[in-house]
Parts: C-alpha cells; structure tokens; sequence
C-alpha cells in the first residue's frame, strides 16, 4: 500500500512548525506569504481548467450530478451526525476539523489514476474531478460557513471578502487569462506542480505555526488521535459502499461505477488545505490535521481496491455493456495531492 511522499513532507512541514513556530515578525511575514501562496494557488487552478472541455462533459451529466451529490451532500450529512461523537470519541476542535473534511471537493489526480488502473471510465472521472474543484470554490466556503458557524468565521462581511479575494478572484483572473498562457502552464505542469506544492508547505507551517504559539497542541491526546483515525476509517469505508452499490442502484455501468467510486469517495488535500487557512485563520492548524490523515488513508485504500477492481473477472468479461462516455480530455490535474 502506497505511503504518498508528500504526507512525509508535510509531516516533516508540521515537525519544524512545532520546532520552530514563527513569531512575531516572522509570522506576519509568513502569513503574508501564505495569503500570496494561496491566491497564486488558485490563479493556477483557473488557468489549468479548459471550461470547454469540461462543458463538454457535461454531455455524461447523471455520472457528474451523482459524484456532486456524493460531495456536497452525503459527506456532510454523515459529518453532521458523527456531531454525536463529542465528546466521547472526539472533542470539539476535532469534530470541526473532521466536519470541514467532508465538506471540500473530491481529488482529480488519484481519482483519475485509480480510475485507470481499474479498467473504469478515465474521461468521467476527469471531468467528474474538475467540475468538483470548480464547484467547492463556492459551495465548500459556504457549507462551512453555514455548518461551522464563527469556528469557520460564519457569514461575516469580512470572511466573505477574503473568500472573494483569495479564492474566486484568483481563480477567474485565471480562467480568463487561461487563452494566452494555457500553454505555458501546459508545457511547465512539472515545475508549476512543485510551486502548487511548495505554497502548500508555507501554508501548513504557518498554520501550524501559530498552533504552536497558542498551544493547541496541549489539547490533543494519543488516544483522540486514534479515535479520530477510527471514525474517519468507518467515514471511508461507507462513502465507498455508498458509490459503488448506489452506483449500481442507479444503473450505471461497471466503468462508470469505478468513475463514480473513486470520484465520490475522495477529499482533495490541495484544494482544502489553502481553504482551511482562509476560512479558519490562527485555527487551521487543528481543522486540517483530519483532513490530512483522510488523504494518506483514502490513498492507500483506494490502492487496493483499484488492483482489485483490475483483476475482476467482469473486467475481462466481453459481455459487459460499455456506458455512455463524455469525450476524451486533457483537463489539467495540478498536484498530485488534489
């Protein structure tokens, strides 16, 4: 089972945060440079996304409507009612962090590349993935802001002013100007990849940073900590049963399932983590930590049941009805985090 190298990098990010917070000057310059991070961040994200390709997949809009309900919908519901694991199995600060997780897009990346290596229906999951990212910038600010109350900043004029600047306005400024560099971004994706990263990096450590100041960490034992690992365990498993039976449910094909499956089940690290720091401020630090440990488990698992998914039987079965495809894309994926 994979052990994704970026976690061991963040990981790392949050050990020379805890040694080595910044204060004073230096945390206004670091939170200076994490504001600038995540606005480029999401200039990138724009820039990356071709609007008429993923318009033309649109044509496949059941698969999409369903991944979105799966998104939006059912992992928040099921944040909702873990409200009932504080403060036995969880407490406050945590339950917000595992609430914020099921409220951010799905992946795009790993959606697509165990898509693939299942023998399911790459182009929906492509386009699955990007009308995901495009739809949480809007909808995950505002879930939060309705369903986390003042720990997310609530529907402050102020709060919804930094969504607009550090996320919509970036983002657009990025679609719009997509025509005249789409192609440098295009030819440059590996070295803009390891920008996409590194501006997550600051944002972790400026987030856990200031944790470390207020001391957060004094307030989360061991034991919470795998109490927190155990819900989200049960959280993945049950959005992974949901997609693939409701998928069948609904009358999709075997391919169209694996799309559904990986799409539905997933939350993106690189579009939640900027996200978290805008919308939680000097409290991120806590509210993406379940987010983090979802990523790494969602990767590992899907693994496993992408290798299976593989060698199914029905795979190779001629008798299987192919499902109704959205064309081919080359949507831009980004890091290989999202």
């Amino acid at each position: 089972m994979p052990i994704d190298p970026y976690i061991l990098l963040l990981l790392g990010t949050v050990g020379l945060a805890a040694l080595f917070p910044a204060r004073g000057t230096g945390a206004d310059i670091a939170s200076g440079a994490s504001t600038a991070a995540i606005a480029f961040l999401f200039f990138l994200y724009g820039a990356r996304l071709s609007t008429r390709e993923a318009l033309d997949g649109l044509k496949h809009w059941r698969l999409h409507v369903t991944v979105l309900a799966c998104t939006f919908v059912i992992f928040p519901l099921l944040g909702l009612a873990a409200r009932g694991l504080v403060p036995v199995l969880l407490t406050q600060p945590l339950y917000q962090g595992l609430l914020f997780l099921t409220l951010v897009p799905s992946t795009v990346q790993s959606s697509i590349a165990f898509t693939s290596m299942a023998r399911g229906n790459v182009p929906a999951a492509i386009c699955a993935g990007s009308f995901s990212s495009l739809v949480g910038i809007v909808v995950t600010p505002l879930l939060a802001a309705a369903l986390l109350g003042s720990s997310a900043g609530g529907f402050s004029a102020g709060s919804l002013l930094s969504i607009v600047l550090q996320l919509l306005v970036p983002f657009m400024a990025g679609q719009l100007l997509r025509r005249w560099i789409g192609g440098f971004v295009t030819r440059h994706k590996k070295v803009l990849g390891l920008v996409d990263r590194g501006s997550i990096l600051l944002v972790v450590y400026t987030a856990f940073s200031a944790g470390m100041v207020q001391g957060i960490w004094h307030r989360v034992s061991a034991v919470r900590l795998g109490a927190l690992l155990v819900v989200e365990a049960v959280l993945l498993a049950v959005m992974l049963l949901l997609t693939w039976y409701g998928g069948k449910a609904l009358r999709f094909g075997r391919e169209d399932r694996i799309a559904i499956q990986f799409a539905g089940s997933k939350k993106s690290l690189a579009s939640g983590l900027p996200m978290a720091s805008v919308l939680f401020g000097a409290h991120a630090s806590l509210a993406v930590l379940p987010l983090m440990l979802f990523h790494q488990m969602q990767l590992m698992v899907c693994a496993v049941i992408a290798k299976r998914r593989a060698r199914d039987p029905e795979a190779e079965s001629a008798g299987v009805a192919e499902p109704t495809r959205g064309p081919r894309t080359t949507v831009g994926t980004g890091s290989p985090s999202r």
